[in-house]
């Protein structure tokens, strides 16, 4: 591998991409309009995902992504129909292959001393190791928006999702095994050559591996849908309570090795455990639904909930994790359809 491409990285010119939970400016969205990603569904869906903006915009700008003014119109009145704080959204014209913003949109990177403050990071895209072609237009996102913002924008050549990877803004990164080590993502790279892309292009100095994602995760095993950081010693990490469930011994390798692992100062984890709701079933198949898939706002952390009992107990975890923050479920069961929920759904831009 040529050394060149490390030489002038984001990493080496101070820019770092913070936490979730810390200040954002807006929240992109990439507004869904591809039918085969909620096969017989996606006019279900629009209710809670305008609900979902609506919350995002009470403290927050929301930046939508449309393909054309048609777009924008049906968009405009479904958000209306919501009580959207239409102030508060904007609309560009990029066009998309899917609503999926998290994985094709911009990764923000900020450098507060820098004379330009804030950057962005280009992936390569391939819709989760080519699964769900074309994803052209997708794929030249985040270039399209550094090119608006006049930002720059920097190019690493290997595919990463931002479902991939989580923060605690303090130099660490965890991420899986499973998903980033996939032969349908970067075949030609080994374990350590990924870890020095990710080190070089998120500026930060650790990178954390756990093993395992859930059933039915068509993205090979994001971590947004099993740990993630609450603030920067804690995480959140998902378990599965019934021993017969095919998540239980997956989810219980992750907790092994969360225990095990340590932060830069020598700290362990504070691990805080989240059940797993109950399977959610489709069409005989089985829907990653994670309450992990969560958002952490300005002001609130949008939850994902499926009608069952254990809503109200992960929302109450969730809560106590977060407590300068309001607790949001909104119901995701016609959205997980699609494969995924409100954090594949939005990229945060951070605040600088």
């Amino acid at each position: 591998m040529s050394t060149a491409i490390h030489m002038i990285t984001p990493a080496s010119l101070g820019y770092y991409f913070p936490a979730e939970f810390a200040p954002h400016e807006a929240t992109w969205l990439s507004w869904p309009h591809k039918e085969a990603s909620w096969p017989g569904k996606i006019a279900s869906i629009y209710p809670s995902y305008s609900l979902f903006v609506k919350y995002l915009a009470s403290s927050e700008k929301v930046r939508i992504n449309v393909t054309n003014t048609a777009m924008q119109v049906f968009a405009t009145n479904h958000l209306e129909n919501a009580g959207v704080d239409m102030k508060m959204v904007e609309f560009f014209m990029h066009s998309t292959n899917d609503a999926w913003c998290r994985d094709h949109g911009p990764a923000f990177l900020i450098n507060p001393s820098a004379d330009q403050k804030k950057a962005i990071v280009d992936w390569d895209y391939n819709a989760w190791g080519n699964k769900y072609p074309p994803y052209d237009l997708d794929d030249v996102i985040p270039t399209l928006i550094g090119n608006h913002f006049n930002l720059p924008v920097f190019n690493p050549g290997i595919i990463m999702e931002g479902g991939s990877v989580d923060f605690n803004g303090a130099g660490t990164l965890i991420t899986s095994t499973c998903c980033l080590l996939n032969k349908n993502r970067n075949p030609h790279l080994n374990q350590a050559q990924i870890e020095q892309y990710l080190l070089d292009y998120y500026g930060v100095q650790q990178v954390l591996w756990v093993a395992e994602g859930i059933v039915g995760d068509d993205t090979d095993g994001h971590i947004d849908d099993t740990v993630r950081f609450v603030n920067e010693d804690t995480v959140i990490t998902v378990v599965e309570t019934d021993q017969q469930n095919e998540n239980y011994d997956l989810l219980q390798t992750n907790l092994k090795q969360l225990k095990q692992m340590r932060l830069l100062n020598g700290k362990q984890l504070n691990l805080i455990e989240l059940p797993m709701p109950d399977p959610v079933i489709f069409e005989d198949q089985s829907l990653p639904a994670s309450y992990a898939n969560f958002y952490i706002s300005n002001k609130n952390v949008i939850v994902p909930t499926f009608r069952c009992k254990k809503d109200n107990e992960a929302l109450k975890i969730i809560e106590a994790a977060f407590p300068d923050r309001t607790i949001v479920g909104i119901d995701s069961t016609d959205i997980i359809w699609g494969l995924g929920s409100f954090h594949c759904l939005s990229q945060q831009e951070p605040l600088v």
